[in-house]
C-alpha cells in the first residue's frame, strides 16, 4: 500500500516499504519489531513501542478484523496511560519540527494501529475545540 498521507506533516506507510527522502522522521509505533528486517539496515530514527497498543487488544484485533471499533476504544483507552503519554508528547515535538512517518509491519494498509493512532489523534484534536 502506498503511503497514506494525514497531513503534510504526518504520514503512515508498510515498514517494509523503502526508505524515501520525504519520510521526514521515521517513526515505528509497533510494540514488537517487525520480522525480517534488521535493526542496523531498517532506517527508523525512533522506535515508540509504549505508543503501540498493548498485547491483549492487539491479539483480539488480529484474531478478528471486525472488532475494528472496539480495537479502538480499547486502544484509546491504553494512550491515557502515562508511559504512552511521554510517547505521544515525544510524538508531537517531532511533528512540530518537521514531517513524520509512522511504520507498522501489518499487512492490512487500512487497519492498523498506526492508521488507529492517527485517527484516535485526530479524534482527540477536534474533540479538544468542542465545549
Amino acid at each position: 500500500m502506498p503511503r497514506v498521507i494525514i497531513d503534510e506533516r504526518l504520514q503512515v506507510k508498510r515498514v517494509y516499504e523503502a526508505p524515501d527522502a520525504r519520510d521526514g522522521t521515521r517513526v515505528l509505533v509497533d510494540r514488537l519489531w517487525p520480522r525480517g528486517i534488521a535493526k542496523d539496515k531498517a532506517h527508523i530514527d525512533l522506535w515508540l513501542r509504549d505508543v503501540a497498543p498493548s498485547d491483549a487488544p492487539r491479539r483480539r484485533f488480529h484474531a478478528k478484523p471486525e472488532v475494528w471499533d472496539a480495537f479502538l476504544a480499547a486502544y484509546g483507552d491504553e494512550l491515557d496511560a502515562s508511559a504512552a503519554r511521554d510517547a505521544l508528547r515525544t510524538l508531537a515535538d517531532l511533528r512540530r519540527a518537521g514531517p513524520v512517518m509512522l511504520l507498522y509491519a501489518a499487512r492490512d494498509g487500512a487497519r492498523n494501529n498506526a492508521v488507529a493512532l492517527v485517527t484516535l489523534l485526530e479524534h482527540r484534536r477536534s474533540n479538544a475545540f468542542v465545549s
